[in-house]
């Protein structure tokens, strides 16, 4: 069978689709003139308008505190019992920002094209540029609200680089960037909280979305202490619940993050835009055994003065201090002269797995390579690599054992944020009508792959500085219809979510939830991981089709509803995920070119890198939702500030 054949037996080809709310003209002036021409609600009008948000990490706290500061109304949901245990709070190496404060060359624009051509040229320019514009506004943001940002000896704001740049722009709290940033959005969040304009609502979670006349009017959620299914509406839906990168069961993400409110999002129609882009980030503690349930990860900020090694003689296993510097490939210095072991994330990842592959791997089962503090200790002493990086060195000390002051740490390639997500415009809105979507939920910024630093740079961004705008432009139509919990549209949707619970505990069968989501695990990652072939891909989507059907027939969910049941919350959450699985693994399989994260084994450069088709696949992927037979819509991605062209980092 031809290619196009086997592609016939698992999509279905509908019409193009377009960014209507993208504005036209010089891009600099684009996000300035869609501000203006967005329509405004006058402050008494505010208070008679509604808003729910789901999440509450730094896109969903910044969304909530600001339209909360603006005078709406606003219902906040996430699944922790306290917002400032959202996921954000594990990113750890920095933001971006164009500030230029070391002088050496960077500005909006130049932060602009990194971050495109990090995306490896499949992301939306007008998006883009917006994101570096309003880049600059988040440090002076974070700084007012009293975020400590590290400083250099004259008080000025301290910066560092990060993978796929050649200036220093990210502004950082040690290792612990997101903690405070997220404590920032959080102390604004609850200031709202206490004067009344934001009701939060924790150990909640999103089960369904409620459309009414086609637009989204609410949601569905399951009280988690008490099993009570809960219905609640507004005149918008603000989707900010984070990525599905634990669809590998093994990722960075805490083990709660899950695609469910997305997807059931998805399932009402909303496309998911490129599920196939997937992040492996190269700087991650490798597994250590078949026990593990998540992976840590070491900040992508270690490069800037960690080396990367492997022993040059495949199959040396001595220690890493008995092998002589002669002896030793520094393969990223090597290989990619101009950026070092500051290469992109896809990049440096794809390069240790092939120095694995080759058997020059260290550590249990060779899945690993050093990286190496040694010249940075003798040239700037163990205080000041200490004082950068301290909490890091001590959280792989506390997982290891090992002392990364006097041997390498050993790091290994492991699933971390994901560039797919539901298709927005640039108001942030979905194709739903009502339904917003922010931070990583959404597709709309990072391409095939995401530069380092800047997810805390979106979530910012859209949820303090995007979202308040565009939001207000279509809210500026409402109030709309009030809606009561008889509303037909709304039981249906309670009504969907008892079933779907009902049926998960009446199953009684004799595998456990985390039995099947560990075997998806492996099938993700064998076939969907950091290479993908045709053959590969086609074996994936059989067996997570049996998979699911054995767990829709096999699976044991203990306990009942009515009462605190995490088995039943990720049996929930697990389920989604076969779908999702099954997406991407369809949305790879279209796509026969690589770039970024995506590496098809078939499109490569003589030389192992990633070979785009732009003549072919210069478009987002932006699927509705159709079962086994998804159906694919294409938004063609035209460039005209930035030339397409191979990425070259040597």
């Amino acid at each position: 069978m031809t290619t196009d054949q086997i592609l016939s037996d698992y999509l279905t080809r509908g019409d193009d689709i377009h960014d209507d709310a993208a504005p036209s003209g010089p891009i600099e002036k684009r996000w300035d003139e869609r501000k203006f021409a967005a329509k405004l609600v006058n402050p008494a009008n505010r208070r008679k308008l509604s808003v729910i948000i789901v999440g509450s990490g730094l896109a969903g706290a910044s969304a909530a505190a600001t339209l909360g500061e603006a005078g709406y109304h606003v219902k906040n949901f996430c699944y922790q019992d306290s917002p400032r245990r959202a996921h954000s709070i594990a990113a750890q190496g920095g933001i971006n920002a164009a500030k230029n404060y070391r002088n050496d060359g960077d500005s909006i624009y130049r932060l602009f094209y990194d971050t495109v051509k990090g995306g490896d040229f499949r992301s939306r320019e007008s998006n883009v540029y917006r994101l570096a514009q309003v880049s600059v506004n988040i440090i002076d943001q974070c700084v007012a609200q009293g975020v400590p940002f590290a400083r250099e000896y004259g008080g000025l704001l301290d910066n560092r680089s990060f993978g796929g740049v050649q200036v220093s722009r990210t502004f950082y709290a040690r290792g612990q960037t997101g903690q405070q940033l997220l404590i920032g959005a959080y102390q604004a969040l609850e200031r709202q909280i206490g004067l009344g304009t934001v009701e939060m609502n924790t150990r909640h979670e999103m089960l369904e979305v409620i459309m009414v006349d086609d637009r989204a009017r609410g949601v569905v959620v399951r009280d988690m202490i008490t099993g009570e299914i809960e219905t609640h509406t507004a005149d918008a839906v603000v989707l900010a619940t984070g990525g599905y990168g634990n669809v590998f069961f093994l990722s960075t993400n805490a083990m709660g993050c899950n695609v469910t409110a997305t997807w059931r999002a998805h399932r009402k129609g909303a496309y998911f835009a490129n599920p196939c882009y997937t992040q492996i980030h190269p700087t991650c503690i490798p597994v250590s055994g078949d026990y593990q349930s998540k992976l840590t990860l070491m900040s992508e900020s270690l490069r800037n003065d960690g080396r990367i090694w492997v022993p040059k003689k495949a199959g040396d296993d001595r220690h890493a201090s008995q092998i002589p510097e002669d002896e030793r490939d520094y393969y990223l210095e090597r290989i990619y002269p101009s950026f070092g072991n500051l290469v992109p994330r896809d990049i440096a990842s794809r390069a240790a797995k092939y120095q694995c592959d080759a058997g020059k791997g260290v550590g249990p089962g060779g899945l690993g390579v050093y990286l190496d503090f040694a010249d940075a200790i003798e040239r700037m002493g163990r205080d000041t690599v200490e004082a950068k990086y301290g909490n890091l060195f001590d959280m792989y000390a506390q997982i290891t054992g090992e002392d990364p002051y006097t041997e390498p740490m050993r790091i290994y390639p492991a699933v971390h944020y994901t560039m797919g997500g539901l298709w927005v415009d640039y108001d942030l809105q979905s194709n739903l009508t009502g339904l917003f979507v922010a931070g990583e939920a959404n597709f709309s910024d990072h391409g095939a792959n995401r530069l380092g630093a800047s997810a805390l740079m979106q979530g910012l961004a859209d949820g303090y500085f995007v979202l308040p705008y565009t939001i207000s432009n279509y809210l500026a139509d409402g109030p709309f219809e009030k809606i009561d919990d008889s509303h037909p549209a709304v039981v249906e949707a309670r009504e969907a979510v008892e079933e779907r619970v009902n049926t998960l505990l009446s199953i009684d069968g004799k595998r456990t939830v985390d039995s099947f989501h560990k075997e998806l695990g492996h099938i993700m990652w064998d076939y969907c991981g950091m290479e993908r072939t045709e053959e590969g891909l086609v074996k994936a989507i059989q067996l997570i089709r049996d998979l699911k059907a054995e767990f829709w027939s096999n699976v044991k969910v203990t306990g009942v509803n009515e009462e605190l049941n995490q088995t039943l919350e990720r049996a929930g959450r697990v389920a989604d995920f076969f779908e999702l699985g099954e997406l991407m693994c369809i949305d790879a399989l279209n796509r026969r070119e690589s770039c970024g994260g995506h590496f098809r084994a078939e499109s490569q450069t003589e030389d192992g890198e990633a070979l785009r088709h732009d003549d072919e696949f210069a478009y987002v992927a932006a699927w509705e939702f159709g079962g086994d037979k998804p159906v694919l819509h294409k938004e063609p991605l035209e460039y005209e500030y930035v030339e397409m062209k191979a990425r070259s980092y040597k």
